[in-house]
């Protein structure tokens, strides 16, 4: 069972995607597997975390989880869903399947069972046509990159199993290579029509099973499915200035559709590791540094390296203070527009810990001048 992604992340059901986004940047960073070696708990909480995440910034799937609960992903559709049919290809507990494929086809036909289960004949929507061909589930995967990998860009290659179009039969499951032919029986709508007092009843067509086609001759490598399960290599890049959070996606990239159906899309979620030297905020980076008081105070040049690697030349002006900001034009993250957000350095002092006596001599000095001017005023 699901836990409640709300209690998950601390936060209370009316919290704004602000609070929420804050809440879990505390707790991934609390319990990354980097920070947490080993340490089986840490690593169920850091899954528990960022599934709660997925449901919670999407508003489709909060709004569902808000109404339904725990039932509005039943089956594999949630974020969590990464168990199914046979469990995570991967290995690694960090890819999902999504068990309704890439539309929305899956909830109409739940919404057509329903109808029948009640005995309300016909399909949903009053398309009395042809049974619409099954597609390939979706597929999700995260990967945890470093700020300089989002700078620059990156790719990131997967490797899994999964279904793919059976080449021999071209898909369509059939012995010739050729689509199915329509099942006679039930016309290609899947279902047959029988009554029961008062009611209309549809049940699947005992001919086809359901399926609205009929195979007399399976092909002999996917057994009629027109699927066959492949190990895959995919390579998908990550574009420069990906924020944290963002996901991908390749349509039709997921795992092929039965019998000739249209193939699901593939996900990847970005996660970004804090960088030890810069900050992001937005487009924006921010780096500390701590300089002697004798810059501050008088002014200076210094140098600093930017996360691409480039050395600038940075002017120290005269009076500045400890907390205050310089700021870099366009030295940030590419803003994904063909520019860049600012580079700030906040300004820090370090005090010397030894003095000669000469330093002593000379500060002494200037502190007396102070007090003799502040007393003058």
């Amino acid at each position: 069972m699901n836990k409640n992604p709300y209690e998950v992340l601390g936060v209370t059901k009316d919290a704004s995607d602000a609070d929420i986004k804050k809440a879990y940047h505390k707790l991934v960073m609390k319990y990354h597997p980097d920070k947490n070696p080993g340490d089986k708990t840490a690593e169920e909480k850091f899954k528990e975390v960022n599934n709660a995440f997925d449901i919670l910034k999407d508003p489709q799937k909060r709004a569902a989880y808000d109404r339904f609960g725990d039932a509005a992903f039943a089956g594999g559709n949630g974020a969590s869903a990464g168990a199914g049919f046979g469990g995570n290809p991967f290995g690694n507990g960090a890819f999902h399947f999504n068990m309704g494929g890439g539309d929305m086809g899956g909830m109409e036909d739940i919404l057509r069972e329903a109808m029948r289960g009640f005995g309300f004949g016909g399909d949903f929507g009053g398309n009395r046509g042809t049974k619409q061909q099954q597609s390939g589930r979706d597929l999700l995967d995260e990967v945890v990159i470093d700020l300089k990998d989002a700078f620059f860009g990156t790719t990131h290659t997967v490797k899994f199993s999964s279904a793919v179009k059976c080449d021999k039969c071209n898909g369509n499951g059939t012995a010739d290579g050729k689509p199915a032919p329509v099942c006679k029986t039930c016309g290609g709508t899947g279902y047959v029509h029988a009554r029961q007092g008062f009611f209309a009843v549809e049940t699947p067509c005992p001919d086809c099973n359901g399926l609205g086609h009929k195979i007399d001759k399976k092909c002999s490598e996917c057994g009629g499915t027109g699927t066959v399960h492949k190990q895959r290599t995919l390579d998908v890049k990550i574009p420069a200035g990906i924020q944290d959070g963002a996901r991908l996606r390749l349509a039709g990239m997921g795992e092929a559709g039965p019998n000739g159906g249209r193939a699901g899309d593939f996900y990847l979620d970005i996660r970004i590791k804090p960088d030890k030297k810069f900050e992001r905020v937005g487009d924006d980076l921010l780096m500390h540094m701590d300089l002697d008081f004798v810059t501050l105070a008088m002014g200076d040049e210094i140098e600093i390296e930017t996360l691409d690697d480039k050395k600038l030349s940075v002017k120290i002006p005269s009076g500045t203070q400890v907390g205050e900001r310089l700021r870099i034009r366009s030295h940030g993250m590419p803003n994904g527009r063909g520019g860049f957000g600012d580079l700030y350095i906040e300004i820090g002092i370090t005090i010397p810990k030894r003095l000669t006596e000469k330093q002593k001599k000379a500060l002494s000095e200037f502190a007396g001048k102070k007090s003799e001017k502040k007393g003058w005023f």
